[in-house]
């Protein structure tokens, strides 16, 4: 109990110490996430995270106080090498599949077969690569990613102290310490976030250690305890490949049509929807929980599937990708062609230039021309200007100013001089 204690403290302030730390070198090297299109942040707290629970879990297990176990140990590694996956995609961009592969492959080591079975397993290896990518697709917004985690790492750590597996409790307490940890520099507005490397690790160690929990019983209960521990990361997945199917999106694009993009659509404070979905899987979890120990049923997880669905549905009402209108209008100001809202293309007329008038006369001559003989050239208009006048009509003040079509007597000119003074 005393250790356990000092092992979260240990966990907590290493993990804070980290984050704050690590964010320097982030943003000279400029790695950085995009939130709220103008503010970037910086993306080791992920690593924050990894080291504050792999080291603090070592070292009880190294010094005797806590000893993990083989399985454990293995998870861990595992887990640390899903880590250095999501650490490179943070550095380099990794393409989506090669963390599918590689988290497939780390996670094809900490499945307990003898106690599932081939088939089974193998339905687990895959159910723990999609929790891992979900995690990572959840850490869109600031806090979010953290307090699920946090809220599921506790779920999942009451599930393994009812089958007695003290190293799971051990290594999912400090992660959870480690998590919340990470929160003081996440929580909106975020300083740091997890990026690829802390939220495949998290989404990693959550499923694995809710696999091995379940292990050997009723795999239809399983089947619901595992849904309902992750019910929030798979709300948001099925959420984005829903509605970027109906916009007809590319499926693996970036935009901004996850749950608290839509939750803050709707006039949500960034603190409110962490708090929000924070309280969603903390509903979800407890559903899960008491579904494992006997408490209820399994087909209560059935309220939980409603919920998602009646959620899904409606953030689906929810406009993230903006009018048509907007997208042809900038392109066409841009001078290139654009889409209409029926997707057709559509050309942009060059701007006329506007023809020079022409002077009557050489309208008339024109015409005449072309009746009479050949075509010639008509000469261009002259350019208005008044007449220079000579300098005896200058000088005398009686002399009759001349105009362009009519004259000016110099009474008329004498008495505007009067009047002006």
């Amino acid at each position: 109990m005393l250790y356990g204690i000092a092992a979260a403290a240990t966990a907590l302030f290493l993990s804070a110490v980290l984050a704050a730390l690590l964010r320097v070198p982030a943003l000279r090297l400029g790695l950085l996430d995009r939130r709220q299109r103008q503010r970037r942040v910086p993306l080791f707290g992920g690593a924050a995270v990894v080291l504050a629970t792999c080291l603090v879990a070592i070292a009880g297990d190294r010094t005797g106080i806590a000893p993990l176990g083989d399985g454990i140990k293995a998870l861990l590694a595992a887990g640390g090498a899903v880590a250095a996956l999501g650490l490179i995609a943070d550095v380099w961009r990794l393409n989506v599949r090669f963390l599918v592969v590689g988290t497939a492959v780390a996670a094809a080591f900490v499945v307990p077969y003898g106690d599932t079975g081939t088939l089974p397993g193998a339905a687990a290896v895959g159910w723990i690569t999609f929790v891992a990518l979900a995690f990572r697709a959840l850490d869109h917004a600031d806090g979010v990613a953290g307090t699920v985690g946090v809220v599921t790492a506790f779920g999942v750590a009451a599930c393994a102290a009812v089958e007695v597996m003290d190293g799971l409790v051990v290594v999912l307490s400090v992660f959870a310490a480690a998590l919340t940890g990470f929160l003081m520099h996440n929580w909106p507005p975020a300083r740091v976030a997890l990026g690829a490397c802390g939220s495949l690790f998290s989404g990693f160690l959550l499923a694995a250690t809710a696999v091995i929990a379940r292990a050997g019983q009723d795999p239809v209960v399983g089947t619901a305890v595992l849904f309902a521990l992750t019910a929030v990361a798979g709300a948001d997945v099925l959420l984005v490949l829903v509605s970027r199917r109906l916009a007809r999106r590319p499926l693996l694009r970036g935009a901004p049509d996850h749950l608290a993009h839509r939750l803050r659509r709707l006039g949500l404070t960034p603190q409110g929807v962490a708090v929000l979905l924070g309280v969603a899987a903390f509903c979800a979890v407890l559903v899960g929980v008491l579904a494992h120990t006997g408490w209820l049923q399994a087909r209560a997880v059935l309220w939980v599937a409603g919920g998602v669905l009646v959620v899904v549905l409606g953030l689906l009402r929810v406009s993230v990708y903006g009018p048509a209108r907007a997208r042809t209008g900038r392109a066409v100001r841009q001078g290139g062609g654009g889409r209409d809202a029926r997707g057709g293309r559509r050309a942009v007329r060059a701007s006329r230039v506007p023809r020079a008038p022409r002077a009557r006369g050489a309208l008339q001559e024109e015409r005449a021309g072309g009746r009479s003989g050949p075509r010639t050239m008509a000469r261009p208009a002259p350019v208005y200007g008044p007449r220079r006048q000579p300098e005896a009509a200058r000088s005398s003040p009686d002399s009759e100013v001349r105009r362009v079509g009519r004259s000016v007597s110099p009474q008329v000119n004498a008495s505007l001089r009067v009047r002006n003074g």
